[in-house]
């Protein structure tokens, strides 16, 4: 008879946190919050969801954990300083969850969208892309690249129907004051929008087709330097897949969550 191999003990850098769960209680913006369910604990950050007396909210706090040793908190502070920066440059957008406010140099708040994830066979109303569609370009406009929309995962489909987007962990902005205005700049801030647009209509050509025209459809392919970043980075993530798994922080055949995953998960780190 066949017995189960007992599953290893991740050990406690691979996550944001370590060993400590997210606080049950904590303050914002004056009112006292409690801890209702953890969204994602992995390496970078752990999210979770709070209610208050202004309504639910989520929180996410960047890595505090040491890794192997080495001190590893200043990944949390820049991920959060990053993050917060580009909630305040899109402030104001329908589809972009409002700030709620800073929790110290590791976490920060922001508002909480009732909805679910947009699923992989999900009709999507006649308005949702559309609507998705003019959010993005109201995100270029404002000089951000919003990256990570190849994540179904992390386009949110409101209780109210409309398109929201969430984690902006990997959004781009160059600021005017960095060069934002060479020509460096301009020519990879192109790039990454572009890459938003071919995953817009990726999604979009595989759940509404029938709303592209010929012309659509036809620039829905991959731009070049998609086809290489598969080409290269696919088999790395494969291979880091497998060490997770190995190391017990991954299951085998799990697939990749969103920061806010609209059921619960354990606190574990995920991939």
């Amino acid at each position: 008879m066949n017995r189960a191999c007992p599953r290893r003990t991740p050990p406690a850098w691979l996550w944001a946190l370590g060993r400590a769960d997210l606080p049950t209680r904590l303050e914002i913006a004056g009112c006292t919050y409690a801890w209702l369910r953890t969204f994602k604990h992995d390496f970078f950050a752990a999210t979770g969801l709070y209610d208050g007396p202004l309504g639910p909210a989520v929180v996410k706090f960047g890595r505090r954990a040491s890794v192997l040793g080495l001190p590893a908190a200043w990944i949390g502070r820049c991920m959060v300083e990053h993050e917060t920066r580009m909630l305040a440059r899109l402030a104001g957008l329908h589809g972009v969850p409002p700030l709620l406010g800073r929790l110290g140099a590791h976490a920060f708040a922001h508002g909480f969208v009732a909805g679910h994830d947009l699923q992989r066979n999900e009709r999507a109303n006649d308005e949702f892309f559309p609507r998705l569609a003019a959010l993005l370009s109201a995100m270029h406009a404002r000089g951000v690249a919003y990256v990570d929309l190849e994540k179904r995962e992390n386009i949110i489909v409101g209780d109210d129907g409309r398109p929201h987007l969430v984690d902006f962990q990997i959004a781009f902005y160059w600021p005017d004051r960095s060069g934002g205005r060479t020509a460096l700049a301009r020519w990879f801030l192109s790039i990454l929008q572009a890459a938003d647009r071919y995953h817009l209509l990726k999604h979009w050509r595989r759940l509404r087709p029938d709303q592209l025209s010929a012309e659509m459809l036809a620039e829905a392919g991959p731009p070049p330097w998609i086809v290489v970043h598969r080409a290269v980075f696919r088999p790395l993530i494969q291979v880091r897949r497998r060490l997770l798994e190995w190391l017990g922080a991954r299951r085998r055949g799990q697939t990749g969550r969103s920061e806010e995953a609209r059921d619960p998960v354990p606190m574990e780190p995920t991939a």
